[in-house]
């Protein structure tokens, strides 16, 4: 073989090479960028938002998922506006609810098998999440239900105002095909009578709650994971003795305007007793452009406060 074909051979070597290894890591980069989403006795309810909840500051930029913390949920997909996925399905036959006093909802969780679930993981202490949302983005209810002997759930909500409102459950099976994956399920549910939509606060950057003072920072993108900080303060000064709920030092859902699409955003800030504050981190991802109405659950001085406020994200 003349010294020119060797050549020719040793270029087409090192080109075949060099073409794999930057396939490689092109593959490498794909699979990294994979998204992977979506403190009482049961039933009790939590930090209800009256319509009236205000917020103020400037305007925001973009939204934020995912966390390491224990306890904490990971790998949930979608918007959580199924009422049935993967095989679960959430049934309940109370489709209307009774307006201006307090009720109960009861419902189930059927598995691939149609019969009710009845062993669930602990996720934030809990084994069920429960969450109601009015379709203006008002009424916010967070509470854990108590569950029967027979799978069915009983979830305690305050009164509901008149209105079309959606009610989200987020829990892990520990047991069946969908053994440690978190899901999301919900149904809308009419409240009858005369129904005043309360329009959606302008998108702020800060809301005042109880005295305290929430401030949010990060430029946020939809489809996009960024960090995000919860900066708390009250009387102008930082807050740090903010105590752990449901394992973190705050709990943030967000829904987003037109469809309630749901969202659970998850603190990065390691727990250390009563000694949280006054800046919390999180690792966010909003799937969809728009408004988002968010819902901070913090603790102090064994009281739950809810912070809410509009983030806009493009």
């Amino acid at each position: 073989m003349s010294f020119t074909s060797r050549f020719t051979l040793r270029r087409r070597g090192l080109a075949a090479a060099g073409t794999a290894a930057v396939l490689a890591l092109t593959m490498a980069a794909c699979g990294s960028s994979k998204d992977s989403s979506d403190s009482s006795k049961p039933g009790m309810h939590h930090g209800a938002a009256s319509p009236s909840s205000s917020a103020s500051g400037t305007p925001s930029m973009p939204g934020m998922d995912d966390g390491s913390m224990p306890g904490m949920g990971h790998g949930s997909t979608g918007d959580g506006l199924a009422g049935a996925k993967d095989g679960y399905k959430l049934s309940s036959g109370a489709g209307e609810l009774t307006a201006g006093k307090d009720t109960a909802y009861p419902f189930t969780i059927n598995g691939p098998d149609g019969k009710p679930v009845t062993g669930f993981a602990v996720d934030q202490t809990k084994r069920m999440h429960f969450y109601a949302i009015r379709s203006d983005l008002t009424g916010f209810q967070h509470v854990h239900p108590a569950m029967a002997a027979d799978g069915t759930w009983t979830a305690d909500l305050a009164a509901l105002q008149p209105g079309s409102w959606r009610m989200f459950t987020s829990f892990t099976p520990d047991s069946g095909p969908g053994k440690g994956k978190d899901i999301v399920l919900s149904r809308a549910v009419t409240v009858p009578g005369d129904a005043k939509r309360t329009p959606l606060p302008a998108a702020a950057t800060s809301a005042e709650v109880d005295g305290y003072t929430v401030t949010v920072k990060g430029d946020l993108m939809a489809g996009m994971a960024h960090p995000m900080t919860v900066d708390i303060s009250k009387d102008g000064k930082p807050v740090t003795d903010l105590q752990p709920y449901l394992e973190t030092y705050a709990h943030l859902t967000a829904f987003h305007e037109g469809d309630q699409a749901f969202a659970h955003l998850h603190p990065q800030t390691k727990v250390n007793g009563d000694k949280g504050g006054p800046e919390l981190s999180f690792h966010t991802m909003l799937p969809k452009s728009g408004n988002w109405r968010l819902f901070l659950q913090f603790q102090t001085g064994g009281k739950l406060h809810t912070a809410a406020l509009t983030l806009r994200v493009s």
